[in-house]
């Protein structure tokens, strides 16, 4: 059984899915200790404890310590099982991150499966479900498997009440790829979602957006939603010959509109300026499915692991190297020069 001491790096709920999400895919037990023991409310919050049962259901996975405000979990998977799965998270935590949670181990099915997830759709700290759909999965897809998924209701927190379905046809092989130049960029498109609050601070978010990212007004969308509670998104999504990425800004009690619209801006210029394809939130999500495809053995014609260029890694993008170097037969080698990091995954010699 491999341990991982769960305060490392970031200390948070990542280390925890991406650890049970590769095990579940892997078949290898695992033990996690001082589960964010640098938080301010340490142990297993109850979206972490949906993630972890959720995975457990999908590899039949024997577990202890699954229990709320617990600092220790041991996860020992059996086989992959697949077809329909219905997780409820009962709060506004993120249904995105539970299903990359047991995303690596369903793409290893020996079938296909269907999975109905409800609660957060758009989590102020975890990927929107329209990266997940334009971003992450059309990049996931060119690997081989082929996953869909579509929003049947919106969640914001703190709500919830979201509900999104997703269709996963596993593929036995993982093609890698590289992702070095995003080409020339083909369109730039902005959506304003408000649901519950003044229309006018949509407004306010969409022409600051026009005005900032020089953006023609009819490329820039609001939507008027009816949800739970109140909630509202701004988005900013860049399409290039290679690439799609998306960029976000969460409307919050004590941020103004401007506030929110321009954190968005400060990404996309970010982006925009170190002239790389992957921006450093896809660079995270990027690393699991290429380490799985570089973990992979040698065949004739298969591409093992890639390499792409982005914006320098960050700290959670480095413990989750760690993760994974220390769970997959792999090696990941970051190099920055001049605030462009490119970085390979490759089978470890």
């Amino acid at each position: 059984m491999i341990s991982f001491d769960g305060s490392q790096g970031e200390g948070g709920g990542q280390i925890l899915r991406t650890v049970v999400g590769l095990a579940a895919a892997t078949g290898q037990p695992v033990r996690i200790e001082k589960i964010r023991a640098n938080r301010s409310k340490p142990g297993l919050m109850r979206q972490h404890l949906t993630a972890m049962t959720a995975a457990a259901q999908v590899c039949g996975a024997m577990m202890t310590g699954a229990e709320l405000r617990s600092t220790e979990l041991t996860f020992e998977p059996q086989e992959i099982q697949h077809g329909c799965f219905d997780f409820n998270i009962g709060t506004a935590g993120s249904a995105t991150l539970v299903l990359q949670t047991i995303l690596p181990a369903l793409l290893r099915a020996d079938g296909p499966s269907e999975i109905v997830l409800q609660g957060g759709t758009h989590n102020q700290w975890a990927p929107p479900f329209d990266f997940l759909e334009s971003v992450y999965l059309p990049l996931l897809n060119r690997m081989g498997p082929q996953v869909s998924v579509r929003l049947e209701r919106h969640g914001f927190y703190p709500a919830g009440g979201g509900r999104i379905v997703a269709s996963i046809q596993p593929n036995p092989v993982l093609q890698g790829f590289d992702l070095m130049d995003r080409g020339a960029i083909q369109s730039r498109h902005g959506t304003v979602l408000i649901t519950n609050l003044p229309a006018g601070i949509a407004r306010r978010e969409a022409d600051l957006l026009v005005r900032r990212l020089s953006l023609d007004p009819r490329d820039v969308r609001l939507e008027q939603l009816q949800t739970p509670g109140p909630g509202n998104v701004v988005l900013v999504r860049i399409e290039s010959e290679h690439v799609t990425e998306l960029f976000t800004g969460f409307g919050r009690v004590g941020a103004s509109a401007e506030t929110v619209a321009r954190e968005v801006v400060r990404f996309v210029r970010r982006y925009l300026a170190a002239e790389v394809p992957v921006g450093e939130f896809l660079a995270d999500q990027l690393l699991l499915p290429l380490s799985l495809s570089a973990a992979q053995p040698a065949d004739d014609g298969l591409v093992r692991g890639g390499r792409f260029r982005t914006q320098p890694p960050s700290r959670h993008a480095m413990t989750h190297i760690d993760i994974l170097q220390k769970l997959l037969p792999v090696s990941i080698h970051t190099e920055t020069i001049d605030g462009t990091c490119s970085i390979s995954v490759a089978p470890r010699e």
